[in-house]
């Protein structure tokens, strides 16, 4: 049997399909690249959430590192020389007016005392022989009977009775002052502080150091200090009626103490310098608090935080949506096209996660506040839908109206 012709034309038909096959192929993937149906989609519009502009009164806040002082701070001073006898009163206690804080030996002044009270006596009855004196004189030159002379003496010798009596009385005036000054008694009432000089010392009149302090605590002052430029930017801004002070500048004032807790009582700014501290370039200023659990102490530390100023119709936005660029502070806007655009803005203070924008911005405008990354200036957008807080939870402020 004779196999090779049909071996040659079974080769035949082989190569045949083979060439039929890849022509068919190409036919396929020429039709498939003609498919309009295969064409890639533009992609979507950049999602994007927006706040609404709408301007409202934004309530200002302050906060400065103050200092407690006593609403009366009394050096208690000896106002004689003498020895310190004794202390009478607990170190750091609350004293009443009058209460007797030391005692000086007051042997020596009741000794001059004594004398003086005998000086006295004796000018009193000087004056008396002189009034006698001229009481029987007058009558006589009357009748003639003395010279004018005599009669001019007597009355001399009174008048003089009468100076030293008075110079007398003064001296013993301040004799007894002198003895009374020996018991050292508060002067106002408040808290003592630490005694500066011990039993048996002598103190002197007028010396450098006193004897104790008195501070009275209620009502009790803060100081505090804030900057002069910060003084120069509040008062351009009142000036600019973008800032507004409550009426008569009668301020809030609270306290945040150093465990964190809010003093109960609040305060008010009676004081404010009218320079500036060369030292450290600020402006002090003091606050007035009611204290009569004596819950706050002289010298202690405390965060004071002034409210009542205002930003009338003032625009806030979140502060990431704030942009930095090469010419400035810019966001973005959605306008009434969909397609971002944007907008150069001028920001002031920080209101606590907001920018205030001073210009730019108006009521209405919708500023881009997550996903800026993924806009351009002229491109459309997508606007997220408000998101719903599950119970329990605030909604985010992306979608949510700024006011």
């Amino acid at each position: 049997m004779n196999l090779a012709p049909r071996r040659a034309g079974h080769a035949s038909c082989l190569c045949l399909l083979s060439c039929l096959g890849a022509g068919a192929l190409m036919t396929l993937a020429l039709g498939a690249c003609h498919n309009p149906s295969a064409a890639p989609k533009p992609p979507p519009p950049p999602q994007v959430s927006v706040t609404t502009v709408t301007p409202h009164d934004i309530p200002v806040t302050w906060e400065f590192v103050g200092r407690t002082q006593g609403f009366r701070d009394v050096q208690v001073r000896a106002r004689v020389t003498g020895v310190l006898l004794k202390r009478t009163y607990t170190e750091g206690s609350f004293v009443k007016k009058g209460t007797l804080l030391f005692e000086i030996d007051p042997a020596q002044f009741k000794a001059v005392l004594d004398q003086q009270q005998g000086v006295v006596a004796q000018a009193e009855a000087t004056l008396a022989n002189a009034n006698r004196n001229v009481a029987r004189l007058q009558p006589l030159y009357k009748a003639h009977a003395v010279s004018r002379k005599d009669l001019d003496d007597a009355l001399s010798a009174q008048a003089v009775a009468k100076a030293n009596l008075e110079s007398a009385r003064a001296q013993l005036q301040q004799a007894q002052l002198n003895l009374d000054y020996t018991r050292v008694v508060a002067p106002i009432s408040g808290l003592t502080g630490k005694a500066n000089q011990s039993e048996g010392s002598l103190v002197t009149a007028g010396q450098t150091s006193p004897l104790t302090t008195i501070s009275q605590t209620d009502p009790i002052y803060v100081y505090f200090s804030f900057a002069d430029d910060d003084y120069l930017k509040i008062r351009n801004e009142v000036a600019a009626k973008q800032m507004t002070f409550p009426p008569d500048g009668n301020f809030d004032v609270t306290l945040e103490l150093g465990d964190g807790s809010t003093y109960a009582a609040h305060g008010r700014i009676d004081f404010r310098d009218n320079r500036i501290d060369a030292n450290t370039g600020t402006i002090q200023a003091r606050a007035e608090f009611p204290n009569p659990d004596g819950q706050l102490v002289p010298n202690q530390f405390v965060r004071v935080i002034v409210n009542g100023a205002q930003y009338p119709q003032a625009i806030a936005i979140p502060q990431r949506a704030v942009l930095q660029g090469q010419g400035g502070q810019f966001v973005y806007v959605v306008d009434k096209n969909g397609k971002a655009e944007r907008r150069a803005v001028k920001v002031g203070e920080w209101i606590g996660t907001d920018w205030l924008i001073h210009d730019g911005l108006a009521a209405g405008d919708r500023v881009i506040v997550d996903g800026v990354q993924k806009v351009r200036p002229g491109a459309a957008v997508s606007i997220a839908p408000a998101q719903t807080a599950p119970p329990g939870k605030p909604a985010p402020d992306t979608a949510a109206s700024v006011g």
